[in-house]
């Protein structure tokens, strides 16, 4: 074979190769990380098919149902679009939160976190976000701690049944504001069938998603994918700074994506982000998700 020949020959099979690169160029990244987002931010005019399609038209492979919907509506949606249930979102938690000095709203908040482990047994889903707690003037931290710890545990011996976890959300509501209690809160239940739902976005008014990440470990089961810009949020409130799109904002994702891979974290990243109020919006969140995951 002449010379000429054989470099076409080899540039030819050289290009057939996937992830083919050039000798010392970095590997290409490869995550076990699924794109999924919170169906209550999908806020596009439809039934709960046309909405899932639509995410599913998107490019994600999954979708976080809220508590309480039609079962059958959702199952329906499910199978019609080979989407997956990434988890189940509590809906009742924030209205009748487990913390409250209210016996008959506690128990109303258990009521909902028990409908919610069922939703995602029926759905496929292996965990629910749950927010534990809402700290005020009315209702002490040290209160909080405990009368959500004691609701909860009522419902580890159900979600063991099921095969659900019972996963914690970061929230702003002024409990488990740090890394170290929340690891703490987790590790006092005593049980695998309670873990964290880390929240990246809401982490950065006080602290760096990558610390928690590290410190949470393998006590993370979910991920929301958030973002969240200091700037806006000193400019025109504290709210303000969610609305810096996906890469505009303050998450250094390639450290988020470093301390990911270090804990061993792999499963869903959820997007919980505004923009999905059209089609147009949904493929920007997933393609920006895409950027996010290979960052």
């Amino acid at each position: 074979m002449k010379r000429r020949d054989f470099l076409k020959v080899a540039s030819l099979a050289a290009s057939a190769l996937p992830f083919a690169r050039t000798p010392g160029a970095a590997a290409p990244i490869r995550r076990d990380l699924r794109k999924a987002i919170m169906y209550q931010t999908v806020s596009l005019q439809g039934t709960v098919l046309e909405k899932f399609q639509a995410v599913k038209d998107a490019g994600f492979a999954g979708v976080e149902p809220m508590s309480h919907m039609s079962q059958s509506e959702v199952l329906d949606a499910l199978r019609a679009t080979g989407l997956q249930a990434a988890s189940v979102c509590c809906s009742t938690h924030r209205k009748s939160p487990a913390s409250d000095p209210s016996a008959a709203v506690r128990e109303t908040g258990r009521k909902g976190l028990e409908q919610a482990l069922h939703d995602a047994k029926a759905y496929g889903a292996n965990s629910v976000l749950f927010v534990p707690a809402v700290v005020n003037k009315d209702v002490s931290y040290d209160a909080a701690y405990k009368r959500s710890q004691d609701e909860i545990r009522k419902l580890i011996p159900l979600a063991g049944e099921l095969g659900v976890k019972i996963a914690i959300e970061n929230v702003w509501n002024y409990f488990l504001m740090s890394p170290l209690e929340a690891v703490r809160y987790i590790d006092e239940f005593q049980s695998p069938a309670i873990g964290w739902h880390l929240d990246v976005g809401n982490v950065i008014t006080f602290g760096w998603p990558e610390q928690w990440i590290r410190i949470l470990n393998k006590r993370i089961l979910k991920l929301h994918i958030k973002e969240y810009s200091r700037e806006k949020a000193s400019k025109t409130g504290p709210s303000s700074g969610f609305d810096a799109r996906f890469l505009e904002g303050d998450n250094n994702w390639p450290e988020i994506m470093k301390a990911l891979d270090e804990v061993g974290y792999h499963g869903w990243g959820i997007a919980e982000q505004r923009g999905g109020d059209s089609r147009e919006g949904l493929k920007d969140l997933s393609e920006r998700m895409d950027r996010i995951f290979s960052s």
